[in-house]
């Protein structure tokens, strides 16, 4: 028996005999794999090994936890979710499980076979609406870059240091003067997401947008 198949058996046995466990859903656990996966970030800033490998458990924990609640509930099974991601990454790898060139882009290469999987049609589509207020900003400008759309985004050079130093400087600006600085990068993300559906024409795209 791996190490992996024991998890699964130790899993699937704390669903009947924990009554903490048992009666956990998908959405109870949620607070946790955020937790989770935040943990694994600390872990990989401090550079420690031993820690790494705790947080990856208990990260791995939590896929294992919400497959074993859909297979209780007849919905689909941990060999699902295995399945689902190996075909991907092989599907989207051509130039190593195919006989195709690397692409000159590999992230472009990435987003357009996604887009093309999903019948995507707007840059915006697939974003996930729980990223912190910067990481959904990323995301929305990473796409509409590799989608083509140009609503004008500055690309100036700067530093790492840089832009820490002045995403701080901005929010300390902000709480000199009475203004949330998260809640006005929302509104500023929301009118960008505005602009591109609006460049793309598919202003209900961003009327979807919360």
């Amino acid at each position: 028996m791996t190490e992996l198949e024991r998890l699964r058996g130790v899993m699937a046995e704390l669903r009947v005999k924990c009554p903490w466990d048992a009666k956990q859903t998908h959405r109870s656990l949620l607070n946790h794999l955020i937790e989770e996966a935040c943990e694994v970030v600390d872990a990989v800033e401090a550079g420690d090994d031993t820690e790494l490998i705790e947080e990856l458990g208990d990260l791995l924990l939590q896929v294992y936890f919400h497959a074993r609640i859909a297979e209780d509930e007849g919905r689909f099974t941990l060999d699902d979710v295995a399945r689902g991601i190996s075909d991907k990454l092989v599907r989207r790898h051509p130039h190593v499980f195919a006989d195709e060139d690397v692409p000159h882009d590999m992230w472009q290469s990435w987003e357009e076979r996604k887009r093309e999987e999903k019948g995507r049609t707007s840059a915006l589509e697939g974003i996930a609406q729980s990223l912190s207020v910067i990481g959904r900003a990323h995301k929305v400008v990473s796409r509409s870059r590799t989608h083509g759309v140009d609503v004008g985004l500055p690309g100036d050079a700067i530093t790492e240091a840089e832009v820490g130093q002045q995403i701080i400087a901005l929010v300390a600006r902000a709480q000199a003067h009475g203004i949330d600085a998260d809640a006005a990068a929302r509104h500023a993300l929301r009118d960008l997401e505005g602009r591109i559906a609006a460049a793309e024409g598919h202003p209900d795209v961003a009327r979807q947008v919360p």
